[in-house]
């Protein structure tokens, strides 16, 4: 039994999620339906996590266990052919059968896009939120550094959701402003379910004068959901990089 190693990037506009589910087509299913077909065996793969309904990938991370004797590099190109154009498998290689895509990971990045302007931008449409106002970003910015750090964020879970350990290390949490675009890139030991969500929704209420400043600290000093903003749109939110001691997606695909 060989493990394969892969990186995956997707448009997450069309599917229900990374997991598979009963409701929708997901990203896992389809990509498992290319491994039946290209090895003929009922393959689990397993990613580095579960992004929602939505949600877009440009380095997911995706390990599976086969008996197939294909060249490790090949599976790329190969499940390519049994995929749709939204979602490409953009390298894999052969590793330690000890390798987890999801309990070896160190950290992940994300990034939220929000498209400024009267009129949205039919082009960034599904992979941005769509402002027609000027939010104040040097709030928001302040609202991020308070982010930073080790802190428990079940104030910023989805509610109904119960976790034992809540408490992440923030290592990165900026905004960054491109032309019409601003983009919250934040980095990670870890995040909870609807996290960076729930962090961008409360730092745009601040932006738009709902929130003062002071409601972040306010939100990660009580734990409390309510204490937090709403979750912004899924349709914003990219996961843009996954570390591990011995693997750095950003580093592979400079190579590709």
């Amino acid at each position: 039994m060989r493990r394969i190693r892969t990186i995956i990037s997707y448009d997450g506009t069309n599917y229900v999620g990374w997991q598979v589910q009963p409701n929708g087509v997901s990203v896992q299913e389809l990509l498992e339906k290319a491994l039946y077909e290209l090895t003929g065996e009922q393959i689990r793969i397993e990613g580095s996590g579960r992004t929602d309904s939505g949600v877009h990938a440009r380095a997911q991370v995706a390990h599976f266990d086969t008996n197939a004797r294909m060249s490790a590099n090949k599976y790329a190109i190969a499940m390519n052919m049994h995929l749709p154009p939204d979602i490409r498998v953009l390298y894999s290689e052969e590793c330690d059968p000890s390798f987890h895509a999801r309990f070896s990971a160190k950290r992940k990045q994300y990034s939220y896009t929000v498209q400024l302007g009267t009129h949205a931008d039919v082009f960034t449409r599904t992979t941005s939120l769509h402002l027609h106002y000027m939010p104040d970003i040097a709030a928001m910015q302040t609202a991020a550094e308070a982010v930073l750090g080790t802190h428990d964020f079940r104030a910023f879970m989805c509610s109904g959701r119960r976790m034992e350990n809540t408490v992440r290390t923030v290592t990165k949490s900026e905004w960054i402003r491109t032309g019409k675009h601003l983009t919250y890139c934040v980095e990670g030991n870890g995040f909870l379910y609807n996290m960076v969500r729930i962090l961008v929704g409360t730092m745009l209420e601040i932006g738009s004068g709902k929130r003062p400043v002071s409601d972040m600290q306010l939100a990660i000093e009580s734990g409390q959901r309510s204490a937090a903003g709403a979750t912004a749109p899924a349709h914003g939110l990219c996961l843009m990089r996954v570390t591990y001691p011995d693997f750095d997606t950003e580093e592979v695909l400079s190579r590709e």
